[in-house]
């Protein structure tokens, strides 16, 4: 005799009451970062995320990140953390390394932790690009608030 599984969606309701939300900021390229800031800053409160349930932390750059974001999901008081940050191509391959290792960085904590880490991070060929990324359209810090929220509720709406 066989089961029939039932078909459950889980919905893509972003507003979340009570969420905590760490944010890890870089410091380097940061005319870019605090743009980006502000935008998941404005997204998270627009989405019911109150003021004083969002912890700020920066940290010296993109490669920081990773461990900076670990801390802070060590503590057990976030639903979530956004990390946000930028990585310019220069002349050297210094780009690809700090790319690679902070995205594989994000990857392992989301794992780890089972606790969503958004990857705000830009990785562009120039200045400009990131200050495209970073502005009143398409702030990706903003997406990245977004993202983070959707999997708050996926994950409270799974258990």
């Amino acid at each position: 005799m066989s089961k029939k599984l039932g078909v459950h969606e889980v919905s893509k309701n972003i507003e979340i009451e009570d969420a905590t939300v760490g944010i890890v900021v870089s410091r380097w390229n940061s005319m870019i970062t605090e743009a980006m800031l502000a935008g998941a800053i404005s997204t998270l409160k627009a989405n019911g995320v109150k003021k004083d349930s969002i912890t700020i932390v920066h940290c010296p750059g993109s490669y920081e990140i990773p461990l900076t974001a670990q801390w802070l999901l060590e503590t057990k008081r976030y639903d979530g953390i956004i990390a946000l940050g930028v990585v310019i191509r220069g002349g050297t391959p210094h780009f690809k390394y700090v790319c690679n290792a902070v995205n594989r960085g994000v990857i392992d904590l989301n794992l780890r932790f089972s606790t969503p880490v958004t990857f705000g991070i830009l990785t562009t060929d120039n200045v400009q690009q990131a200050l495209d990324r970073a502005g009143d359209k398409g702030n990706k810090g903003s997406e990245a608030a977004l993202a983070l929220l959707e999997m708050i509720a996926i994950r409270q709406n799974i258990k």
